[in-house]
């Protein structure tokens, strides 16, 4: 089951490529789409689930998925040559930056919410926060990756969902960005406010967490339908700020 390559290149979404710096992202089959039926997001919600934009932009192209399962089943099967092949791939990429003199982001869960680096150094001995000139960021659910990668290069931003706020309040107090969906549109700007907490736009690129340190709210655009969005919004995924 293995893939020629895991990651991709940034400019491949159209969030990531609005990024400062040169980025690449890896995208898999999310939640329980596999065919052991095993969630790689296992703090999804049903809103979350809902409003998931695995089908979004090149998602909706049967290949495009066909890829990202195949990347799925692989990690699901093999685990330490999934490891093996990242931690290669890694070290590409870190060649390649260390040429050019630059620093290049890694999101290793653009659909998923895995402790890969943590997956990278069980399996393999070597800690990825080390490799030089990389940076990585991501999305997640899951509490206790928050606290354990606080201070680290590894800039992790919360999620909220319909029922997570009062993780979202302890995220904030480890100093990190928690990201919530408004029902702005694309046309309109976010509320510069939150709970209490400044809102960043967390459209204008995918790495801005890189770039801004401490805690903040995230402010996400819902992407979806006037009926999807009325759902999520009657869910409390979305907060209302129409």
């Amino acid at each position: 089951m293995r893939v020629m390559n895991l990651i991709s290149k940034g400019t491949t979404n159209a969030k990531t490529k609005k990024n400062r710096r040169e980025s690449v992202i890896m995208y898999m089959s999310p939640h329980k789409q596999n065919s052991k039926g095993i969630s790689i997001c296992p703090k999804a919600s049903k809103g979350c689930s809902a409003a998931c934009l695995y089908n979004s932009g090149r998602g909706k192209f049967n290949s495009v998925q066909k890829a990202r399962i195949r990347k799925t089943e692989f990690y699901l099967s093999d685990k330490q040559g999934f490891a093996e092949q990242l931690l290669k791939e890694l070290g590409s990429l870190s060649n390649r930056a260390t040429k050019n003199g630059n620093t290049i982001a890694v999101r290793l869960n653009g659909t998923s919410d895995l402790d890969l680096l943590y997956l990278i150094k069980s399996r393999t001995g070597v800690d990825p926060i080390g490799i030089p000139n990389l940076v990585y960021y991501d999305y997640t659910k899951v509490l206790g990756k928050i606290k354990k990668y606080a201070n680290t290069s590894y800039r992790l931003t919360f999620s909220k969902s319909e029922n997570n706020w009062d993780e979202c309040l302890k995220a904030l107090e480890y100093g990190a960005p928690v990201s919530v969906v408004f029902s702005t549109t694309k046309k309109e700007e976010l509320p510069t406010e939150y709970s209490g907490y400044k809102v960043l736009d967390g459209d204008a690129a995918d790495d801005i967490m890189l770039d801004v340190p401490g805690s903040y709210i995230l402010g996400l655009r819902f992407k979806g339908s006037k009926k999807e969005m009325e759902s999520a919004i009657k869910s409390g995924f979305v907060i209302d700020v129409r």
